[in-house]
This record gives structure tokens, sequence and C-alpha cells, in this order.
């Protein structure tokens, strides 16, 4: 149902006949489906929906596998299904029939056999898995604009700043030491020497990258948005590039001889090994980082050398307040979602729900990716990392 359920003129909270159902309406060219939910503890069945009159259309009880037939009594027109307690139903009026169609009722015919109330109710978190980072070619000295991080012994602590789901087991990320996710992480790790961006890459540094490889995404969707004809605005060269997925970001650390970071070798660049919650040390410093941006429209960032001393022990710039970075990626069989650190200066204000930032060092934010366009957004930018040998 795809297709349908991309339509622009889709309704929450459609009209419905019972109490405590309630229903998404999604219309298109070919017909109307719609999504329904029962939050009652118990059955309800007899007419659910009122829909209008057309001789021609053919009524379909999705979650059944079955078609419906309209019934019509005083001038109206009803459709009557069966929805379990706390259930769901989904209801297709069309015109067209289609193998497809059948193929689908025929599944959910057979799904539908079982009810719902017949599952175990016991929650289970689902194990999560880290993506692997291929390394990169060794480089014996820093290459141009990176930093060399020190071989060494760290003491790895973050947690994740969710605001729903307490320290229940399956909250947060699931690192390869772990057993399940969890919302606070401690592991003592030996790192390797590697070599990390100084600076945040730039929107002058992608243009190299495009203008070298002529890289466009399959989904380009809000692809450097905030560019004009393939350039960015007169001035922004220096600032750090933004409105680039995971997967671009990883195109251009390819074409560069680079790679992601992980996220321990960020926080490690960003805290040596004293613990430190912020880059600079253990007390805040407003005049470290840009000021925080909470307006109802974003300003344009700050350049990437604008702030020399928010630099971490290496002489890292830009870890935290500019923009959030991309590190590591983790799935479970039913999600992807990235860790992004550093914390953005533009924070709206007005609802407690706006993603939040996370300026220390000892906490992270768990960010869910759907598809490359939606997660493109103008608060995350990256970082490279090069091996050392």
């Amino acid at each position: 149902m795809a297709d349908y359920l991309r339509s622009p003129d889709w309704e929450p909270h459609a009209p419905v006949l019972q109490s405590g159902v309630f229903a998404s309406r999604f219309p298109s060219a070919h017909g109307t489906l719609w999504t329904i939910v029962n939050r009652n503890e118990f059955n309800v069945t007899g007419a659910q929906l009122a829909v209008p009159p057309q001789p021609a259309m053919h009524y379909y009880d999705l979650w059944h596998g079955k078609e419906l037939k309209p019934i019509v009594t005083g001038g109206k027109t009803t459709l009557d299904f069966s929805i379990e307690g706390l259930g769901y139903a989904a209801i297709l009026a069309t015109g067209d029939h289609s193998a497809q169609l059948d193929d689908l009722l025929k599944y959910m015919s057979s799904r539908s056999a079982r009810p719902l109330s017949d599952y175990p109710r016991e929650w289970k978190p689902i194990p999560q898995t880290i993506v692997e980072i291929p390394p990169t070619t060794p480089a014996a000295t820093a290459p141009v604009g990176m930093i060399r991080i020190p071989e060494g012994d760290y003491d790895f602590q973050v947690s994740g700043i969710e605001i729903e789901g307490g320290s229940d087991p399956g909250v947060d990320v699931q690192y390869p030491w772990e057993d399940l996710p969890r919302r606070y992480h401690r592991h003592q790790l030996h790192l390797h020497a590697f070599f990390i961006d100084r600076d945040l890459v730039t929107n002058s540094d992608f243009k190299k990258f495009i203008d070298a490889t002529h890289y466009r995404p399959e989904d380009d969707h809000n692809f450097l948005r905030d560019w004009n004809n393939g350039n960015y605005p007169q001035g922004w060269d220096k600032k750090p590039v933004t409105w680039v997925s995971i997967e671009d970001a990883r195109a251009y650390a390819k074409w560069a001889g680079k790679r992601l970071p992980r996220e321990w070798e960020w926080q490690y660049a960003a805290q040596s090994i004293d613990s430190r919650p912020y880059p600079w040390g253990n007390d805040w410093n407003p005049q470290a980082l840009p000021p925080v941006d909470n307006g109802p429209a974003m300003h344009p960032l700050a350049d990437v050398t604008s702030y020399p001393g928010g630099a971490s022990p290496f002489g890292v710039l830009d870890l935290i307040g500019n923009v959030s970075q991309w590190t590591d990626e983790f799935h479970d069989p039913h999600t992807r979602a990235a860790v992004v650190r550093g914390g953005a200066a533009y924070q709206p204000h007005g609802s407690v729900w706006y993603f939040p930032q996370t300026y220390r060092l000892d906490e992270h934010e768990k960010y869910l990716l759907m598809s490359p366009g939606r997660d493109r957004s103008g608060t995350i930018g990256f970082r490279c990392v090069v091996d050392a040998n």
C-alpha cells in the first residue's frame, strides 16, 4: 500500500462510527486506504465507516483478507467489519483489482487467522549490531589538515539522552561488547593511533569532492539543501557542510581516502584520558563555542576556525556546539540508527520534543535513520579519520 501511504492528502483522525476506534485516511487516484486501531480492550463489531455511495467501488478488509459488501440503510452507506480488542484494521476502497491485491488478501487471511491476543504480551528488547567501518590505508605522517591521536588505553563512558524509556533494556544502542541495548555504557578500550580532521568538513571541501566525482545520491531529497545551482552561498566556504546523509559523508570520506570515526575515537579525540566533560576542560565556557541559536529560523553556522578556545587536548576544533557529527550506525531487524556527537548551535524553543543536544562529552544522541532524504539535516555535519601505522 506504499502508493496510498505517500498520499499528500493524508487525513489523521478520519471520522469513524465507533467509540474508542481511530482511523487515518489515505486517498489516491485509485481509491482510498484507511488504517485503523481499536484502543478498546474488547472486540468492536458492526458498522465502522460511512462511505460515499460509489457503485463501481469495491471494498476490502485487508486485515482479514476478504471483500466487504457495503450496507445501504436509510440513505447511508456503511462498512461493517470486526476489530479485535487492542487490535487493528485496514480497509481499501478501489475500482482496480490486481494480482498483487489477491496475493495480499490471501497472505493476510492466513496471518489474521491467529488473533493478536494469542501472542505473548511479554516485551523483550531486540539485539542490535554495529555496522563495520572498513579501515583506511594506514598513514605514517599526518595528512594535511589532520591531527595524530596517539595510541592508548581509554575508559569509554557515555549515555544516551532519549526523552523516554528510562533505564529499561532496549533503550539507546548496543556496542559489540554488550549483550543488549542500554542507556548507560562503560568499557575499557585500547585504541590504536589514528589521524582525525582538525576541522569539520566544510562547504569548500565538499565542493572539491562534487567537482572531482560529480557525485549525486540516488535519493537526493534535501541534498545540500542550502546550496544553489551546485554551489554554496557566498562567504560559506569555511562553514561546515550540512544537509548530507551518513551515506553522503561516507562517499566523501572514501574519495578522500578516509572514513568516518568510530564513536569512541571521536570521544577520545575530544576528551583524552581524563574524563573531562568538555573538550577544553571541566568547567563550562560559553566563549569556547558558538552561541545557542533559539530563533524560529536557523542562522548561518559559524566558520570552523572561529572558536580556537574550544580545542580538545589534542588540538581538534569544533567538537561541540556548531553542528552534530556522524559516527557509528546500528541495526536491528526493523530499524537503523546512527549516533551523532557534538550538539548543534540551533536549538529552537517551544517543545520538549525537539531533538535534545549533547554538549557534554559523556552523552550522545541516537538518530533514527529512515531514508537518506529524510536523514539529512541543517544541524548535522561530519569529520573524518585515517588509520595510522
